[in-house]
């Protein structure tokens, strides 16, 4: 079995040596024509005979076109590619906690691809995990990855454009965390701060994680993206573009940029680009076709302060996970009126999340086993994280 520096910081088949950073658009042919066309940009000769893992970001139960996954037929369009080059191909993931794999498949429609195509989908928490070390690791120092992974040859990270609430987007580069075997995932958001260094732990540790954990080829799936409360509480936001480049930094600058984002703003892509693990400098990338900012649009960021989106309703949140997070926004957007129902009017309903409380107003809504030192404060809702339905009857029990 190869270990991480075999697998992932040997020279890239797909990228010659001497090549330049290029990055290729295509839009405009929908998603499956658009995958073949960006792919085009690429020398898919070298994975002949070799093991092709496809890892897109299905970690979430939701429908194609939601915005929270990757669109089936940029994936189909993947297997295809890659099976007419003469390569094995599979399709992996390992999802947030508490999500069934099969059903999260399913639901994307990665499961009807599949088995018209012969491909298997792998659940990649089923198997133990390989500890992988970090040398030049500031907030971690090592990762526990999928074992999987470590089944193939080369891995294609096939990432949904997407703000994130906690990193800025998350795109090629931080869709690799979906490497990372089960809850290991969600302690990298609850790292504790790096001393000397005012960074958030999270975006260091998203810097560290690629110094090994780097995909040979990006595959950014813009057919319908997320704004706002990325990456799963959002509004969808159809772009009609996929992207593709060998180097994922560099793609993931590109997608920036048509996303109305300066890529150098997103700190775990500025500390690796600084690190050298990449290129995010627009004047640096070859981006074909020349006019590939004609699809460009903005999408709207992420809100500061979560009250502005939820009046009357004030969110403690310290130290929590985006999972976490997505689930009580979901939450809020769907049921918010109906908590009204069973707390009182003379002020605002307080809802915590994550483990960092020292302390709480009586009577706030803690959700999640990561508040559990808190529950004497008011309601508490167990669970990592707990789902909206089951939010909704413990505090209807009250």
């Amino acid at each position: 079995m190869k270990d991480a520096r075999d697998l992932f910081l040997a020279a890239n088949p797909l990228r010659p040596p001497g090549a330049g950073t290029a990055v290729a658009v295509a839009g405009g042919l929908g998603p499956y024509e658009n995958t073949r066309a960006a792919l085009r940009s690429i020398d898919l000769s070298q994975v002949r005979g070799r093991r092709v893992l496809l890892k897109p970001n299905v970690g979430r139960v939701a429908a194609p076109d939601s915005g929270v996954v990757t669109n089936p037929q940029v994936v189909a369009a993947a297997i295809d590619a890659f099976r007419e080059a003469g390569a094995e191909v599979a399709v992996g993931e390992s999802p947030i906690v508490g999500v069934n794999m099969p059903e999260a498949f399913e639901a994307a429609g990665l499961t009807a691809i599949a088995a018209r195509r012969g491909c298997r989908l792998i659940d990649m928490d089923r198997r133990r995990f390989t500890e992988v070390a970090l040398p030049d690791g500031r907030a971690i120092h090592h990762v526990r990855v999928c074992q999987d992974v470590f089944d193939f040859d080369l891995v294609v990270s096939i990432p949904v454009m997407k703000m994130h609430m906690h990193t800025g987007v998350t795109l090629a580069i931080k869709n690799m965390k979906g490497c990372l075997w089960r809850r290991s995932k969600v302690e990298l958001h609850m790292l504790p701060p790096i001393k000397d260094d005012t960074a958030k732990p999270i975006d260091v540790a998203i810097a560290d994680m690629s110094s090994v954990l780097r995909p040979h080829l990006a595959l950014v799936d813009g057919t319908v993206g997320m704004e706002g409360l990325g990456p799963g509480a959002g509004r969808a936001r159809p772009l009609g573009v996929v992207l593709a480049g060998t180097d994922a930094y560099a793609a993931d600058a590109v997608a920036c940029r048509l996303m109305g984002v300066d890529a150098r703003q997103i700190p775990h892509l500025r500390f690796g680009a600084e690190r050298g693990y990449g290129v995010i400098e627009l004047p640096r990338i070859e981006v074909a076709p020349g006019d590939w900012l004609r699809w460009a649009a903005p999408f709207a960021a992420p809100p500061e302060n979560l009250t502005i989106e939820f009046p009357n309703i004030t969110v403690l949140d310290r130290n929590s996970c985006s999972a976490c997070q997505s689930t009580l926004l979901l939450f809020l957007q769907k049921h918010r009126e109906k908590l009204f129902d069973y707390f009182s009017s003379d002020g605002p309903i307080h809802i915590a999340i994550g483990k960092g409380h020292a302390d709480l107003p009586a009577g706030t809504l803690c959700l999640g086993n990561c508040t559990i030192n808190q529950r004497g404060k008011g309601i508490f809702v167990p669970g990592c994280p707990p789902v909206g339905s089951q939010i909704l009857r413990v505090v209807a029990e009250g």
